[in-house]
């Protein structure tokens, strides 16, 4: 049985071989997409030129196609987004290959220069030839984030990392080949200094046009252009004949040298060498103001204390405090802190002053005595004072202290200052006391007299209303009361209509004292809950503040008649502006107007106090200002839940078409439900259109089903049209819009989450097909 295998493997390499044979060199006129032939191999077939999947899409470069694991080792514009299905990649007759789809069209290569052949070396190199059969173009000389045997990674030129493992698009670390002959490593975007480097040959040969060569016999070293001077990387050669090899500086920053068995054909690459055994070594793993332990040999990322991750799922975006502080101009020092403590650690210095003599005390003392320092590092009676943010820090074995400053909103006793400064406080403490107890006590009497002589009565008959009245207009003191006849004349007798919502009519006003306008919202009917819940979602909204919702002012609540005071839009409402061909907001402020939302229901969701559930997200309750900042309206849905509350059942609330499937199914409503209604509008701000429109193709009537169909064809460009737009923006916030309108609220992200995934500083994964699809 197994010589019978033996038997087939080699008819089927030999078959292959033979076909290869016929395809390996490239003339033009010859042309490859992803669903025909996609791509021109190597004689042997072990490489091959052309597409291969990424994400959604495809993309161009050049891979080890003679394996199970296609592992790419070059890619063609690896920033640009991939392309769809129906991309044409051509070896013109003008002699340039051209990558063409509904995207875009691009070069690949030299395009000032002509060739007239191709091919795909065995080597892994493509090379382009002219007409007399000199090479002009070579993939080795443009590597990517990979070198294979007989490549050399030229004086000046260096490796950067892929973003991931499925991403090859640019990540966070490179391998620089320095003109001083030393072959280091670094984070991207920084500096060719020693502070900021985490691997290093430690070779110098200044001006000698040092190379790093990796052999074809699987050596590895540096030699200058005299060939006099010669450094091994590598401790010995690893070659072996069943094995092909490659060098790749992975997304976890460290470069390592690979082999696989191409007799065993095993699934899995093997390390043969790498730059470091310390995955924390590599700076900036972590992101901004954390730090890498490593943890059974493999690294862990950790937030300073009083810090979260910005992005669980991508450590690399570093972390953020989860208690925001005044600036230091902003009287900083009064907020409690303690100096929490981290030692053992390594850390870019960055110190805006050094102090000497001190011990560690002494330099906790210093820094929570200064509201600029925000980190200190003492270490061997040397105290250093930093601000935010901190670089690569990660755990060692150095007797290094950093001392954090976490801010908190409860008192504490574990505040340092000095018994001077106690002293000092306790006095300011009696005499500002004694001031209060004597300013109140006057006002008291004041106001009893005031009360007595002209509103007792008054008040009286106020205090006998319905106990819900009373707690309505009682707690509310930030609410302006107004009579029905004032508003009435401030609508010039509800005269000019500007709106209608999910619970009444809209009307402009004017306010005759201070000629403001406003808009008067008259309430038609109650919530099926009850008046007391009615009271409750207003009061509750009436204690809201925040730029991206529309303030309420007031309120009438005298008699049957219900009516609510808002500030007035002068822009109308998205739906507005949003629906109509002539008014269409350009791309730029679409996504500003996206990133408002967000805010404005992120708000409701995680910063009020009493969190509140929208029900009720559509461009008619978006409003626009004067400056087109977007502002959500209409609260006459809204539920609230209590401080013990996740969720909730309730009736089904919402416009259809904007309803989540859990209103449907009768199941617990969540926050959630808004942000599957917030993904339904996002898909409209984006393609300027309703959600459904019957009178389109069926493809494209109901929008959720034509978005998803375009983004897994790779076609997103047709939801925008001709409009030119930045293609990975676009990409980025139609995968956050089918997140949102997942069936299953648990996929859907937290409208924090949501935030973060439209402003670019997350990752965002490929979303499912929506089951409903």
């Amino acid at each position: 049985m197994v010589f019978l295998r033996l038997l087939i493997l080699i008819g089927f390499v030999f078959l292959t071989s033979e076909a290869q044979q016929r395809q390996s060199n490239i003339s033009t006129g010859s042309s490859l997409t992803p669903d025909g032939k996609s791509s021109w191999l190597s004689k042997s077939g072990v490489y091959a030129f052309g597409f291969y999947k990424q994400g959604n899409g495809f993309s161009v470069g050049i891979y080890v196609a003679g394996i199970p694991q296609k592992t790419v080792v070059w890619t063609a514009s690896r920033d640009s987004p991939p392309v769809s299905r129906n991309a044409t990649l051509e070896f013109t007759s003008e002699g340039r290959f051209v990558l063409r789809s509904t995207q875009r069209e691009e070069n690949i290569g030299d395009p000032a220069q002509s060739g007239s052949s191709a091919s795909m070396m065995d080597t892994g190199n493509f090379v382009v030839y002219d007409s007399d059969g000199n090479m002009i173009w070579q993939s080795f000389n443009h590597p990517t984030d990979t070198i294979l045997p007989s490549q050399r990674l030229l004086a000046d030129s260096e490796l950067i990392s892929s973003a991931s493992e499925y991403d090859h698009s640019s990540g966070i670390f490179r391998l620089k080949m320095q003109t001083d002959g030393n072959l280091v490593q670094y984070p991207v975007n920084t500096p060719d200094s020693a502070p900021y480097a985490y691997y290093a040959t430690g070779t110098s040969w200044a001006g000698q046009n040092v190379t790093l060569v990796f052999d074809s016999d699987v050596s590895i070293y540096l030699i200058n252009s005299t060939s006099v001077n010669f450094q091994n990387v590598t401790d010995r050669s690893h070659y072996r004949k069943d094995a092909i090899f490659l060098m790749r500086i992975d997304s976890d920053g460290i470069f390592r040298l690979y082999s696989y068995n191409l007799k065993q054909n095993s699934h899995n690459w093997s390390i043969e060498w790498n730059s470091t055994n310390d995955k924390c070594q590599p700076k900036g793993l972590c992101g901004l103001n954390g730090f890498c332990i490593q943890m059974d040999q493999d690294a862990n990322c950790l937030c300073l204390p009083g810090f979260d991750f910005v992005n669980k799922g991508n450590w690399s975006s570093g972390c953020e405090r989860n208690f925001i502080a005044d600036s230091c101009g902003n009287n900083n020092r009064s907020l409690k802190h303690t100096m929490q403590e981290i030692p053992n650690t390594n850390w870019l210095d960055n110190s805006f002053s050094d102090i000497s003599t001190l011990d560690k005390e002494g330099c906790i003392q210093a820094c929570s005595d200064d509201c600029n320092c925000e980190v200190a590092f003492y270490d061997s009676g040397k105290c250093k004072k930093q601000t935010l943010p901190l670089r690569y820090g990660r755990r060692s074995g150095s007797s290094n202290i950093a001392l954090i400053k976490v801010y908190t909103s409860q008192p504490t006793t574990e505040i340092f200052v000095s018994k001077e400064s106690q002293k000092r406080v306790r006095s300011d403490i009696l005499i500002i006391s004694v001031f209060l107890l004597s300013f109140g006590l006057i006002m008291l009497v004041i106001s009893i007299i005031v009360l007595c002589k002209s509103h007792f009565w008054e008040y009286k008959k106020l205090n006998t209303r319905r106990s819900d009245d009373v707690e309505l207009i009682g707690d509310d003191v930030s609410l302006r009361s107004f009579t029905y006849e004032e508003l009435e004349r401030f609508t010039d007798g509800f005269k000019e209509e500007i709106g209608k919502g999910s619970s009444g009519t809209v009307y402009k006003g004017i306010i005759s004292s201070s000629q403001k306008f406003v808009a008067v919202k008259r309430l038609e009917k109650l919530l099926d809950e009850g008046e007391r819940e009615f009271q409750n979602e207003m009061k509750a909204i009436g204690r809201t503040h925040h730029k991206n919702l529309v303030r309420l002012i007031g309120y009438s609540h005298g008699g049957p008649k219900r009516l609510l005071v808002y500030e007035y839009m002068s822009n109308g409402s998205l739906a507005d502006v949003l629906f109509k061909p002539e008014s269409n907001p350009k791309w730029e402020e679409r996504v500003g107007i996206t990133c408002e939302i967000a805010r404005g229901i992120m708000y409701l969701h995680e910063e009020c106090v009493t969190q509140i559930i929208h029900c009720d997200i559509k461009p008619q309750n978006i409003l626009m200002d004067e400056n087109n900042c977007a502002k959500i309206s209409d609260f006459g849905l809204a539920k609230l839940l209590k401080p013990d509350q996740t969720r909730t059942f309730t009736g089904i609330r919402g416009t259809r078409g904007y309803v989540a499937p859990e209103w449907h199914r009768r199941l617990p409503i969540t926050p959630k439900a808004d942000v599957y209604s917030f993904g339904i509008v996002l898909l409209e701000i984006i393609c300027c259109r309703k959600n459904v429109i019957w009178d389109l193709p069926e493809e494209k009537a109901i929008l959720e089903e034509w978005a998803y169909t375009c983004f897994e064809n790779g076609e997103l460009v047709s939801l925008v049209g001709n409009e030119e737009i930045d293609q990975r923006q676009l990409e980025r916030i139609v995968k956050v819009a089918l997140w949102c309108i997942q069936e299953e609220p648990s996929l859907r992200p937290s409208m924090k989450k949501v935030l973060l995934m439209l402003e670019g500083t997350v990752d965002i994964p490929i979303p499912p097909s929506p089951e409903f699809f």
